[in-house]
Parts: C-alpha cells; sequence; structure tokens
C-alpha cells in the first residue's frame, strides 16, 4: 500500500501520517511507503516502512505529474490555501484551491489507475440563504473565494469517481480546534488561539461575541475519521462521494468553559475581547446548524465534548509548544 499525503507539511498532515505510522495498514493492506508532499519540504518521520518527503507545487502540471506515480493507491488531498488568504489572494486560492485540485485529477486520469482520493473540503461551501438544519444533501452556496474553490473541488471528485478515474470521497470539514502551532491565515484561526495561546501562558484576542456559535471537531478526531474515510468502499458511497465530517455546536463561551474545567481559571484571564469587523463579516456567513448523518452512519464520529478537545491539545501538542 503506497500513500501520498499532499499537505503532508501541515497540522492535519503531519498528524494523519503519525497515525497511519502506528496503525501500519490501511484499507486491509500493509503500508509499504509514505511520501509526504508540500510546497515547502516537510518533516519526516520514524516509520515500519519507507518515508518520502518531497516538494510539489499543486499549482503546476509539471509538478503534480512528478509527484504522482502510476503505483500510488491512496492519495490525500489536504493542500489548501486557508479562508482569509483565499478571500485577500484570488488570483492564490484559485491556482490552489481549484486549479491545484484540477492537477491532481488529471494526472490520476492519465495514469489510469483509479486510485483512492480523500478530499478535505470545508464548512465553507455552506451559506447564504439556504434553509437549515445543513447536511450532506444541501445545495452549496458559499459566500467566500474559499468556499467557492471547495465546493467546485467537489463537484470534480464525484465527477471524476462516476467516470472511473478515480475513487474518490471528499469531506467537509468543520473547523479544526484546538489547533497546535502558530495561528495561520484562516479566518477561523481564533478559535484555536483563543484557547491554544491561554493554554500556554500568552494572551490572545477574541474578536466575536461570548455567544457565536460554531461547529468544532479535534484534530485527533479529524485524523481518525481521515483514515476511516479512506476505507470506505465504494459500493456504501454510492454516487454522492461527498459528505460532511461529524461535528459539534458550541459557543465561544463553551470552549472557554471547557477550557476552564480542564485547565483551571489562569488561562481564561488571558484572553481579550476586541472586535474584529473584518473577520466578524466572513465568518458571521458561516453555517453552523449542520448534521453528518451518513458519515456516522458510516462509522465516522465526532467528539463528545469540548473538554476532549482540550484535553487532546494537552496530551498531543502542549508538550511540544
Amino acid at each position: 500500500m503506497n500513500i501520498l499525503i499532499i499537505g503532508g507539511g501541515g497540522v492535519v498532515g503531519q498528524k494523519l501520517a503519525h497515525a497511519l505510522a502506528a496503525k501500519g495498514t490501511l484499507r486491509g493492506d500493509a503500508i509499504t511507503r509514505l511520501t509526504l508532499a508540500d510546497v515547502k519540504d516537510p518533516t519526516g518521520l520514524d516509520a515500519p516502512f519507507d518515508v518520502e518527503t518531497v516538494t510539489c507545487d499543486i499549482a503546476d502540471a509539471a509538478s503534480v505529474n512528478q509527484l504522482i506515480k502510476a503505483d500510488t493507491d491512496v492519495i490525500y488531498l489536504l493542500a489548501a490555501i486557508v479562508s482569509a488568504h483565499a478571500e485577500e489572494d484570488f488570483e492564490a486560492g484559485m491556482n490552489i484551491n481549484l486549479f491545484g485540485t484540477y492537477n491532481v485529477l488529471e494526472r490520476c486520469r492519465a495514469l489510469g489507475t483509479a486510485p483512492v482520493v480523500v478530499f478535505t473540503s470545508s464548512i465553507a461551501v455552506y451559506g447564504g440563504d439556504i434553509p437549515n438544519p445543513l447536511g450532506d444533501h444541501s445545495y452549496p452556496n458559499p459566500q467566500t473565494s474559499y468556499g467557492g474553490q471547495k465546493a467546485i473541488g467537489e463537484i470534480l471528485i464525484n465527477d471524476y469517481s462516476r467516470k472511473g478515474y478515480v475513487d474518490g470521497r471528499a469531506f467537509r470539514l468543520p473547523t479544526i480546534s484546538v489547533r497546535p502551532g502558530k495561528p495561520n491565515r484562516a479566518a477561523s484561526g481564533f478559535m484555536s488561539s483563543i484557547l491554544r495561546e491561554p493554554l500556554n501562558g500568552q494572551e490572545a484576542i477574541c474578536p466575536v461575541a461570548p455567544d457565536f456559535l460554531h461547529y468544532y471537531l479535534s484534530p485527533r478526531k479529524c485524523v481518525e475519521n481521515l483514515i476511516k474515510g479512506a476505507e470506505l468502499q465504494a459500493m456504501d458511497l454510492g454516487t454522492n462521494r461527498v459528505m460532511q465530517m461529524p461535528g459539534r455546536v458550541w459557543s465561544i463561551a463553551q470552549l472557554i468553559e471547557a477550557m476552564t474545567a480542564v485547565a483551571g481559571d489562569a488561562p481564561a484571564q488571558l484572553i481579550r475581547w476586541d472586535a474584529q469587523p473584518e473577520v466578524k463579516r466572513i465568518v458571521s456567513g458561516w453555517k453552523w446548524d449542520i448534521h453528518a448523518d451518513r458519515a456516522e452512519a458510516l462509522g465516522l464520529s465526532a467528539d463528545d465534548s469540548f473538554e476532549d478537545n482540550i484535553r487532546y491539545y494537552l496530551e498531543d501538542d502542549k508538550p511540544a509548544a
């Protein structure tokens, strides 16, 4: 089993790689090689199989053609320009999020090997005047360039799967929190930073009100679901290869209450409330009344509580922060 993670240098890509190294198998077969690809050389890892790290710009078809080989069995397509960045730089968002996805799928079509392709979409595909609750069959109506680019990616995954060029599956990810590392340019970045920074003794800014509701999933659960998602059989997916990954709805106040319940009162004192209209404009267009019935029926799951999200960060990431 030869696995390629495009976006292997990112938080989810790195966690997925370590989880696969610990598991040793995927889709019932032993993993023989894992390739981590990113625009900058990703960090490698120790594993009971060969691990290769390479640089690749998915906006460049030639770079993608060199990366994806005929013996690639499973491709995780995680690479993306995140929300606020895609909104600020339309061309970069289109090149990576739309044409990058197209380049990967076209390479698979040219090879004729129909690898499994796991594409990470986003709840940013929801928005505008569509009725609640939302779920797998809701009409995408994104209100950001990032959401639009992800929605197009979903359509491509379905069509290339219908034609037999890939065995695709696309998962609309909730906002992943608590993410380790430094803040990125995602509009949702504060949903991790208002917890991560205080847990590390640093001040953080919250740009929205305490009653702001959103749909969340921990990095640990996200990785578990991505592994389960790759192992789903085509017959169980049917003609719609797109589904919502499970998450849960909490307010900002509930996130902070969960942090306090796990880590005590001190971290919450480091949060400064400072309204930021541009961030609020983007995130206020996002939907949160979301259901993932199909994925749950197929064995994917959400966190039981946000206290779990906090504990996972403390167990998995804070010691190395």
